[in-house]
């Protein structure tokens, strides 16, 4: 039984808690929890079921990544749903949201389901897709089912081809009608452009990097931020602002109601958590993302508001581009980076120098995303949910270099670092699909196995 197994020995760390234990998983479901030791007269029960022995590792529920942009269809030498989703269960992320902004753009009912069809074809992870917005495609939003779809993508700022919705008409008619999880990007348009056009007259085509933040502005992400709140407030629409990357915006956010009951959550995304805008210097366009990663001061105010609940998830913002195209002056060279495979081992560095918890980790980049989108079964180590699982081992120094990064693209912004931890086992729905050092597998991935459609409790 590829999806049944016995994990024993084990550091479980799930709901605030940290014990020692095991689980009996059967069916890809978890059947039971066991705190300490199985006794001898229950051992019948795991008979004939595979049986790993953790050694003492930390087992976690597989995080999930609610922004991801895999590249598939139409940017394939950019990345795929298969390659990128290799990468995501090599870094112990079991489930994505993946974005509309592919060609085509997933603005119409048949593309979303075109997508799904891939997914079920080639993801390693468990999988959603965002429908996406445009100016006038609201029909088709309108009949976006809930519990089988993640959300709607609302650019409210720069974007590729039609998806920028600057129509104000249009975004009060999405957010008082879409009975939908709305996701935006939020950064103002008409603020970038005359903050580009600046940068222009002063340095021509030749704009440095180091320009990014003051082009893509704190002001350009505080406009297009209050707005989608007051009209959030305005429609008790169910907003989720993503990777949020300034202080003045942490304003906007609340910390005084449980994140059930939010109808406003928010997002911030690794990269923003451990670059500022010194490291422009030493990795140029490598660390070129929209929104921008800004100063040292706003790194410190969204890890603040990270640790004291303002701010919800963590998430990656996976969105690979090729060397080449990353090689280029600052218009040409594209805005994003790979991540999905290193998000959890920089989280847990960041354990490691005391800046959050294990237990917090978890809470972000597990529980909360399963509490934001409601999604059913996942997220947590529990009877009866789905049985997504890292196994890591907190020490096991391993450096990232080209040979074992797993990205279509073949960089990172994170080449040269030592990560602490090192994730050795993932399990998707039961099935063992990546391991580190191959004792069971047959190479590092189970190829034979796909991920699931996520579904929701809407």
């Amino acid at each position: 039984m590829k999806d049944s197994w016995y994990i024993h020995n084990a550091r479980i760390v799930n709901e605030g808690e940290i014990y020692d234990g095991g689980l009996i998983i059967r069916n890809g479901l978890i059947e039971r929890i066991i705190h300490g030791e199985l006794p001898n007269e229950e051992l019948h029960l795991v008979n004939g079921l595979p049986s790993l022995d953790a050694g003492g590792k930390y087992l976690i529920p597989g995080a999930i990544d609610d922004q991801v942009h895999f590249r598939e269809p139409g940017l394939m030498h950019k990345g795929e749903i298969y390659t990128e989703s290799r990468a995501a269960v090599a870094g112990g992320v079991t489930s994505f949201m993946e974005m509309p902004n592919t060609n085509p753009q997933t603005l119409t009912q048949q593309l979303l389901e075109e997508k799904y069809r891939i997914g079920s074809e080639r993801s390693l992870a468990n999988y959603s897709f965002y429908m996406g917005a445009s100016n006038d495609n609201l029909a088709e939003i309108l009949k976006t089912d809930a519990r089988s779809v993640c959300g709607l993508k609302v650019f409210m700022g720069a974007s590729t081809g039609n998806m920028l919705v600057d129509n104000h008409d249009t975004l009060e008619n999405i957010f008082s009608r879409v009975n939908l999880l709305i996701a935006t990007h939020c950064e103002d348009e008409p603020v970038i452009r005359a903050n580009m056009e600046q940068f222009r007259e002063l340095y021509g085509e030749d704009v440095p990097v180091m320009a990014h933040p003051l082009i893509r502005s704190e002001e350009a992400c505080y406009r297009s931020s209050s707005l989608a709140v007051q009209l959030a407030e305005k429609y008790n629409s169910r907003l989720h602002i993503l990777h949020l990357s300034s202080a003045h915006e942490m304003v906007l956010f609340r910390n005084d109601v449980p994140l059930a009951e939010k109808r406003i959550t928010a997002e911030v995304c690794v990269h923003h958590l451990w670059f500022s805008d010194i490291d422009y210097t030493t990795l140029g366009n490598r660390i070129k993302w929209n929104p921008a990663i800004k100063s040292a001061h706003d790194r410190e105010s969204l890890w603040k508001a990270l640790l004291d609940d303002r701010i919800d998830v963590i998430a990656t913002d996976h969105a690979p581009h090729t060397a080449e195209e990353k090689s280029g002056k600052y218009f040409k060279a594209p805005s994003g980076g790979p991540l999905v495979q290193h998000s959890l081992p920089a989280m847990l560095d960041f354990r490691k120098q005391g800046r959050i918890s294990l237990e917090r980790v978890v809470e972000k980049m597990c529980h909360a995303p399963a509490e934001c989108f409601k999604v059913e079964k996942r997220g947590y180590i529990r009877e009866g949910y789905w049985a997504d699982l890292a196994l890591f081992d907190d020490n096991d120094p391993w450096e990232v270099r080209p040979d074992n990064i797993y990205y279509k693209c073949g960089w990172s912004p994170f080449e040269g670092h030592t990560f602490g931890s090192r994730i050795t086992h993932t399990f998707v729905n039961g099935n063992l699909v990546y391991e580190a050092e191959p004792r069971i597998l047959n190479g590092n991935f189970n190829e034979e196995i796909r991920g699931m459609r996520i579904m929701f409790n809407r």
